[in-house]
């Protein structure tokens, strides 16, 4: 573990906690920092800890994959945290896209410019 004293791991689990609310980190940003920042372990040590593969463990810290809830939440009752529900902030969503209408150059969304209609390209028989 780093040497860190008990006072500043916490204010170190703190700002990550707060970063990760306001939305400026994602959880997996979130989770290799406390890793990193507050144990100081490898991925290799620290995935046998939580009795996760470090594959498993190197999809969460890069927003890969698709953890459970549990094993996030042994991830983090390493560090006195559990999962919950919280408010969603603003910056997590950028405005509505409003969709643009195609215009005469170009072809509408969903359509093959190369198919030819019904009808086209076929020869009359005689």
């Amino acid at each position: 573990m780093n040497e860190n004293n008990g006072e500043n791991r916490q204010a170190l689990i703190d700002d990550i906690m707060t970063q990760h609310f306001n939305g400026q980190q994602t959880l997996g940003t979130a989770v290799r920092r406390l890793r990193l920042e507050v144990t100081g372990l490898d991925q290799d040590t620290f995935a046998a800890m939580c009795k996760l593969s470090t594959k498993a463990l190197y999809q969460i810290e890069k927003d890969k994959g698709n953890p459970t809830l549990s094993t996030l939440d042994a991830i983090l009752r390493k560090f006195g945290l559990q999962m919950g529900l919280a408010r969603a902030p603003k910056t997590l969503y950028g405005a509505a896209r409003v969709p643009q209408p195609a215009t005469a150059n170009s072809a509408a969304r969903g359509t093959n410019p190369k198919r030819k209609k019904a009808g086209e390209g076929r020869e009359a028989s005689a």
